[in-house]
């Protein structure tokens, strides 16, 4: 088997990618015989990142004004009222992942309904491969909890609900 210079393989190779991008091809391969035991078998692909069309604009018809219901004390559906707004909410320390267990199959560190004590662990965040225990910051009992067991929480989010 010939040696040949790796300068020159490279060389194809080069003009072989060229060749791709010039005519704006997506693949090539090339078998090159250079005796009776020396050839070589390049493929040099590339791959185009699909971009969808843009949709074509629709045509929007103009607002229309609605006069809104008139309010009555007979039980309309009111918007519900946001956690974090609550007194009793447990917020976030940290962005990371909450767990509501030490461990899969564990049980979990409160339930709602639960009367827990200052300091007692009610969850888990893990950030940065650390978990983190989050104590209550306050004697209680579990109102709601509102998050699921390995949520993505942000710093702030509303945790849990204590009366």
């Amino acid at each position: 088997m010939s040696k040949r210079p790796q300068e020159q393989d490279i060389e194809f190779i080069k003009a072989l990618a060229e060749l791709l991008r010039d005519n704006d091809l997506t693949e090539i391969e090339v078998n090159r015989e250079f005796g009776d035991d020396d050839s070589m078998t390049v493929r040099v692909a590339r791959q185009f990142q699909t971009v969808a069309p843009a949709p074509a604009p629709v045509q929007v018809a103009a607002p229309v004004a609605i006069p809104a219901p008139a309010a009555t004390s007979s039980g309309a559906p009111q918007a519900a009222p946001d956690p974090a707004d609550d007194p009793g909410v447990v917020p976030s320390p940290m962005v990371g992942t909450a767990y509501l267990q030490a461990e899969p199959g564990a049980p979990s560190f409160v339930k709602v309904g639960d009367q827990v004590a200052e300091g007692q662990t009610i969850l888990i965040i893990e950030a940065m491969k650390t978990m983190n225990q989050i104590a209550a910051p306050r004697s209680g009992r579990v109102k709601r909890i509102l998050i699921t067991d390995g949520q993505p929480v942000e710093f702030g989010a509303p945790l849990m609900i204590l009366e």
